[in-house]
C-alpha cells in the first residue's frame, strides 16, 4: 500500500472531514464536485455546500499513488488515515479562483494560497483512524462532544459565533444579543492555517478566557477552538461558517459586517445577502447582525440601526475592528478603551501577539 505525507493544512481538513465538522461532505472533492461547488456552491446531490476541501499533490506523488488505490495518510510520523484515491483532476486557477473569491487577484491571501497548491488534486473518499496532538488540540471539541454538552447543560438553543480575532466590544455587543434570545453561547476562534498579521490561537483563547471569566455568565457560555484554515472568502465562507457550526449542534449563527472578509474584496453585508439564498436549507437559523460601533453622545456600542441617523458617519462615532485594533498593538499604541477591554490588552501582556509568517 502506498503512502502519502500530509501537511499540517491538508491534515486538518481530514480531520475536520473525519469527526464530521464537514458533514455531509465524507470526501476530498473529485473533479466533478469541485465545479458543482464551484458552480452551484453545492455538492452533487443538492446539499448546500459553498468552498472546496481539496487534497493537492505533486507529480511525483500522483505517479506514486495512481487510481483506484487504497492509499496511507500519514502526518507527522503518525497513520492518521486513509484515502481512496479515486480520480486526479486539474483546473484553470484564474478562472477557479475568481469563482471561489470572486477575484483573480494574488495580493487577496486565499488567491495566492489557493494558486500556490500542488499541481494536482485527488478526489475519493477517506477514513479518520487517529487524531494528531497539536498545540492547541486540547481546547478543541468535536461535534460529538458539543452536542453532549449542549444537551448535559439543557441548552435546546445555541447561537454559534466565529472570530479569527481577539474579543472586542463589537464582539461583546453581538455575545449579549445572543445570549438575550438563547439558552447557550458557543464560541468558536478558528486557529488553524492564518496569514502572517493574523492574532496567534495562544493571544485569542487568552482574550477570549479573560472575557469569559469576568464579563460573560460563565455557566451559559462554552469556549472552544476550530482549527480549519481561513479561506478568506467572504459571503461563500459564512454560508461555510454557517453549516460547520450547525454540525457542532447549534441553532442559530452570527453572520454581521464583512463576514470572512479580507481588504476590500467583498461589501460590509454580502454574506447577508448570500446567506438568505440559502434561506432555510442550511438546518440553522442565521442571525444577520449589523456591525457594532461606538457613538459618544449615546455613550454605547449602537449600530446603523440603533444609532440616531444624524450621528451616523461623524466624528461622534468610533468604528471597532479586529484590523484596526492589531494595528494599534503592532504600532505600540494604547487601545482606545471604548473599543476593547482594558482587561483583556493586560492579559495578553507576555503573549506572542501575531503569526510573523504565513503557515503552511
Amino acid at each position: 500500500m502506498t503512502f502519502l505525507n500530509l501537511s499540517r493544512a491538508q491534515y486538518l481538513e481530514l480531520e475536520k472531514i473525519g469527526i464530521g465538522a464537514f458533514h455531509p461532505l465524507t470526501a476530498f472533492m473529485n473533479e466533478d464536485t469541485f465545479w458543482s461547488v464551484l458552480d452551484k456552491m453545492r455538492l452533487c446531490d443538492g446539499s448546500p455546500f459553498p468552498l472546496p476541501v481539496l487534497l493537492d499533490v505533486d507529480q511525483a506523488e500522483k505517479d506514486r499513488i495512481g487510481s483506484n488505490a487504497k492509499v496511507e495518510l500519514h502526518f507527522a510520523n503518525q497513520l492518521v488515515g486513509y484515502l481512496d484515491a479515486e480520480s486526479f483532476f486539474q483546473v484553470d486557477r484564474d478562472a477557479a479562483a475568481r469563482k471561489i473569491f470572486g477575484t483573480d487577484d494574488n495580493a487577496h491571501p486565499g488567491v495566492s494560497r489557493f494558486r500556490d497548491l500542488k499541481p494536482w488534486f485527488v478526489g475519493g473518499e477517506v477514513t479518520l483512524l487517529s487524531r494528531a496532538t497539536l498545540s492547541f488540540s486540547s481546547f478543541e471539541i468535536t461535534p460529538q462532544e458539543t452536542k453532549r454538552i449542549f444537551e448535559k447543560r439543557g441548552w435546546r438553543s445555541v447561537v454559534g459565533f466565529q472570530t479569527r480575532n481577539i474579543p472586542h466590544r463589537a464582539h461583546e455587543y453581538l455575545h449579549r444579543i445572543a445570549l438575550e434570545i438563547a439558552d447557550g453561547l458557543f464560541l468558536q476562534p478558528l486557529v488553524g492555517q492564518k496569514r502572517a498579521g493574523d492574532f496567534t490561537p495562544e493571544a485569542v483563547l487568552t482574550g477570549y478566557r479573560t472575557l469569559i471569566d469576568g464579563f460573560l455568565p460563565r455557566s451559559r457560555v462554552l469556549l472552544g477552538i476550530l482549527s480549519t484554515s481561513m479561506r478568506y472568502a467572504g459571503p461563500r465562507e459564512a454560508v461555510f461558517h454557517a453549516i460547520i457550526r450547525r454540525n457542532y449542534g447549534c441553532t442559530h449563527f452570527i453572520v454581521g459586517r464583512d463576514h470572512a472578509g479580507v481588504g476590500n474584496y467583498y461589501g460590509l453585508y454580502d454574506a447577508h445577502a448570500l446567506t438568505l439564498e440559502f434561506d432555510g436549507e442550511l438546518g440553522i437559523e442565521i442571525l444577520r447582525l449589523m456591525g457594532p460601533f461606538y457613538s459618544e453622545k449615546c455613550q454605547s456600542i449602537v449600530t446603523t440601526k440603533t444609532c440616531p441617523e444624524e450621528l451616523i458617519g461623524t466624528d461622534d462615532t468610533v468604528e471597532i475592528s479586529g484590523t484596526k485594533i492589531r494595528r494599534m498593538l503592532v504600532a505600540g499604541e494604547p487601545v482606545d478603551p471604548r473599543m476593547i477591554r482594558p482587561e483583556i490588552v493586560a492579559a495578553l501582556h507576555g503573549t506572542d501577539l501575531f503569526i510573523e509568517e504565513s503557515e503552511e
